[in-house]
C-alpha cells in the first residue's frame, strides 16, 4: 500500500458505504473455508480491515481471544471504531505492522492484497506479526491473470486515492515464499453458490460474474515457518 495514510481510500463515498453489504457473503465463505474451526484463544489480525465489518462477523461466528484491524484510511477505522460495539477488538489505522508489537495466531486480508504497492515488504512484515506456524489467508479476484483484471484496473485508477499495482499470482506467492512462508492456493468460491445481480461496470455480463468468482478469485494460505 502507500507510504502515508490517507483519509479514504476511495474519491467515491459509495463505495466504502457499500462494501460490508456486498461483501458479507464472501466473508462468510472466507471464514467456512480456513481450517481453524475454534478461534476462542486466538489473537486475529485484519490487514486491510476497512470498517472492520469482517472481524465483527468472524467474531459473531466464531469468538476469538482478541482482534486487531488495521487500515491506512483514516475515516474507515474511526467507522470501525464506533461499530466494534462489546467485542474484544482493537482497530488501528496503521501502514507498518511493526508498530502494532504484538504477535497473531492466524491473519485475513480480503480485496486488499492487490493493493500492496512491495510485496515483499509486506511479506516479511507478515513474517514478523505471526506467530511460529500462524496463518496468513488472503482473498482476492484482482491480479493480471483474471481477464477482466485490466478493464478493473482502470475503472478503480480513476477514483483509488492509493496506487493500484499490477500483480500476478505468481508475484503474490513468490513474495511470500522468499519469506520464508509456505504456500498455497484454493479457487475460493468454486463451490459456492454466487449471488446474481444485475450485470455492471465491473461484470459486464452474468457469464463475466461467475467465471471470475469460479475461477479467479483466489485463496492464499500462507503459514509461517515453525
Amino acid at each position: 500500500m502507500k507510504t502515508n495514510l490517507i483519509e479514504t481510500w476511495s474519491n467515491r463515498s459509495f463505495e466504502e458505504a457499500t462494501m460490508t453489504e456486498e461483501h458479507t457473503w464472501i466473508w462468510c465463505e472466507m471464514i467456512n473455508a480456513i481450517d481453524e474451526t475454534n478461534l476462542s484463544a486466538s489473537d486475529v489480525l485484519d490487514f486491510g480491515c476497512n470498517q472492520g465489518g469482517f472481524l465483527r462477523l468472524l467474531h459473531d461466528l466464531r469468538p476469538f481471544n482478541s482482534g486487531t484491524g488495521v487500515d491506512i484510511a483514516r475515516r474507515a477505522v474511526a467507522i470501525a471504531k464506533t461499530l466494534k460495539g462489546n467485542r474484544p477488538i482493537t482497530y488501528h489505522a496503521a501502514e507498518d505492522l511493526a508498530d502494532l508489537e504484538r504477535k497473531f495466531d492466524i491473519a485475513f486480508s480480503h480485496e486488499a492484497i492487490y493493493l500492496v504497492g512491495d510485496l515483499d515488504r509486506h511479506a516479511r512484515q507478515m513474517a514478523g506479526a505471526l506467530k511460529p506456524g500462524g496463518c496468513y489467508y488472503a482473498v482476492t479476484c484482482c491480479h493480471r491473470d483474471s481477464p477482466l483484471w485490466a478493464m478493473w484496473r482502470a475503472r478503480i485508477e480513476e477514483f483509488s486515492n492509493v496506487p493500484v499495482p499490477n500483480h500476478s499470482i505468481a508475484d503474490i506467492a513468490g513474495a511470500f515464499r522468499n519469506a520464508g512462508f509456505a504456500v498455497s492456493v484454493r479457487r475460493f468460491l468454486a463451490n459456492a453458490f454466487v449471488p446474481f445481480s444485475e450485470p455492471n461496470e465491473y461484470f459486464p455480463t452474468d457469464a463475466d460474474r461467475l467465471e471470475t468468482y469460479s475461477r479467479w478469485k483466489l485463496m492464499f494460505r500462507f503459514e509461517a515457518s515453525g
